[in-house]
């Protein structure tokens, strides 16, 4: 099945001193798509602020993601959304759950969970917010009209977790497979036991072991190897419906940083758009 792209260079999501380099990581790979079926989402050139709230750049991030509704409901068939930091699911997720009126089950391969709030949060960046924004429990002005279900949430290569976070997994219910339990077998499993209709994929390469890409603003030991991302995508797409899909975090340092992360990439775009 062919698929529509969407480029959303966002960077007001990141709380790294690295944030502008996801500008340049998605315009890299924006370079490798078909132009004909790629459109870029314009991002606001100011940080955005709070808008009253606690929650840093608030502005921008809201811009953004409106923006992204409006794209892609012009869009056909399944996109897969490129990012940026992983904050820009928030448009695309959003969109979907809508669309699906819920029934639909997420499978976020992170090195984090994204599980803070903006009491919790150490870094204050709404990356590390996303999953719990899209789960209902965060800034009012960014809550999806229709929230992600924890039941229907499962978290895959997760290593990177804060206390709070590890709270609210725990009593959360929320299914996550550890890179050793993360085999196609036990992800096809999880996903069969939400009874979701459909399936989103999101990928922040940080999922990946460091060995595995270079361009990464904050690399997590003990990742998955590419071969078995890809495999773990394969499994799901030809067992269930696709909803959608996305691919966050890349940040590259240098033009051989691009030079030698893209074919890893793009191999993982393949197979999510296949």
């Amino acid at each position: 099945m062919n698929a529509s792209f969407l480029v959303i260079p966002q960077w007001q999501g990141s709380g790294s001193s690295r944030a502008m380099r996801l500008v340049d990581g998605a315009e890299a790979i924006r370079g490798d798509l078909p132009s004909a079926s790629t459109t870029v989402v314009d991002i606001p050139l100011e940080a955005g602020d709070s808008r009253g709230s606690a929650l840093p750049r608030l502005g921008s991030l809201g811009i953004v993601r409106d923006r992204t509704r409006e794209a892609l409901a012009a869009l056909p068939g399944r996109v897969l959304t490129i990012g940026g930091d992983c904050g820009v699911e928030l448009g695309s997720i959003g969109h979907v759950l809508e669309r699906e009126a819920g029934d639909v089950a997420v499978v976020w391969f992170d090195a984090h969970p994204d599980l803070n709030t903006t009491k919790s949060s150490p870094s204050g960046a709404f990356s590390g917010m996303i999953v719990r924004t899209l789960l209902g429990d965060g800034v009012d002005e960014l809550v999806p009209a229709v929230p992600l279900a924890p039941g229907n949430l499962i978290l895959g290569s997760t290593r990177s977790v804060d206390d709070d976070e590890a709270e609210y997994l725990a009593a959360s219910g929320i299914v996550s497979l550890g890179v050793d339990a993360l085999t196609p077998e036990s992800l096809v499993a999880a996903i069969e036991a939400t009874g979701a209709a459909s399936v989103y994929l999101h990928v922040d390469l940080d999922a990946l072991d460091p060995s595995e890409i270079a361009g990464l603003s904050d690399p997590v030991p003990f990742g998955l190897e590419s071969g078995a991302l890809v495999a773990l995508i394969r499994a799901v797409t030809g067992r269930f419906e696709i909803a959608g899909a996305g691919v966050t975090g890349y940040s590259p340092a240098s033009e051989s940083d691009v030079t030698d992360d893209l074919p890893t990439i793009l191999r993982i775009i393949g197979a999510l758009s296949s």
